[in-house]
């Protein structure tokens, strides 16, 4: 990929790093960093913003954790949630008690989003089925209406902004479960969240998506897919967890998508966004993430952001 120069500089476009990108799945797990080592090391490697990560992996008392990132110069961009919310008011309460703290928690640290991403069809540790991976007209209803629902809640109690993930072993992962998505929900409600690592996976164009719902984006994750080990996932119907394990997540600029265009596409849209990377590494070495993080944030700020 070309480099720009630095006077083409993307200025709207606000770059951070995520646990994800040290390993991080899980709120505690004996083969990942430390949270003070992870905080430590993302603002060694040139970060300013930070997620969340899944909620107990960081501290979740707000004095602490904001002690903790203002001492290293880190803000946070987001919160994560999970949902299932194709299975209908059943699981709205549930839902909503997950999603309470961890929202409450966002917005005592100053963020503005909430990235919301659908309960997967299959494990993402071991591969177990877990359901059907195409959903009925029922529950793709359920999906939609509750997703609004959850978008309202979430602004008019926390002042926050959900922006929905796309993601492998997910019911909204290719091009045509977005586009479905995105067609069945208020533009005012609910936002996307687009990881171009993940659409790649699944066989999507980060560009074209931008280009034809740039109304939709609200926010970026930046991730590449190798093409070699995609394609062996693909032959083999490896589910995401191991595949990831296998590398099919790789250190840009090695893989697709060309995050170059996809920076330009984003810029275009002329609002401001945060482009979080996020490289699938789980589980890893843990000495392995900070050269790879301070080897990505140079390529990044060759590419003008």
């Amino acid at each position: 990929m070309t480099s720009r120069s630095p006077s083409s500089s993307l200025s709207r476009i606000r770059i951070g790093s995520a646990p994800d990108s040290w390993g991080v799945w899980f709120p505690d797990d004996p083969r990942q960093v430390p949270w003070r080592r992870f905080l430590d090391e993302v603002a060694d490697s040139g970060y300013e913003w930070i997620e969340l990560g899944p909620y107990g992996y960081l501290p979740s008392d707000p004095t602490m954790l904001a002690e903790e990132t203002a001492r290293r110069g880190l803000k946070v961009s987001a919160g994560t949630v999970f949902t299932g919310l194709h299975h209908g008011e059943a699981v709205w309460d549930e839902t909503w008690a997950h999603v309470s703290d961890i929202a409450a928690l966002t917005q005592a640290m100053g963020a503005r989003h909430l990235v919301v991403i659908p309960s997967f069809w299959r494990d993402d540790k071991t591969g177990e089925v877990l359901e059907p991976d195409t959903l009925t007209v029922g529950q793709w209803r359920n999906l939609t209406s509750l997703t609004e629902r959850l978008g309202r809640e979430v602004r008019e109690r926390y002042g926050l902004t959900i922006v929905v993930h796309p993601h492998a072993d997910t019911h909204i992962d290719s091009e045509e479960n977005v586009t479905r998505f995105l067609d069945g929900t208020d533009a005012d409600l609910v936002s996307l969240c687009l990881d171009t690592g993940h659409y790649a996976y699944c066989g999507g164009d980060s560009v074209k998506l931008i280009e034809t719902y740039g109304e939709r984006i609200g926010y970026l994750h930046l991730k590449q897919v190798d093409p070699g080990v995609l394609a062996d996932v693909r032959a083999k119907g490896t589910p995401f967890g191991p595949a990831v394990a296998q590398g099919v997540m790789c250190e840009p600029p090695r893989g697709v998508p060309e995050l170059g265009p996809v920076l330009d596409a984003a810029q275009r849209l002329g609002v401001e966004l945060f482009a979080i990377v996020e490289q699938d590494m789980y589980p890893c070495e843990p000495d392995a993430p900070l050269g790879i993080a301070r080897r990505t944030r140079a390529f990044l700020r060759s590419c003008g952001v």
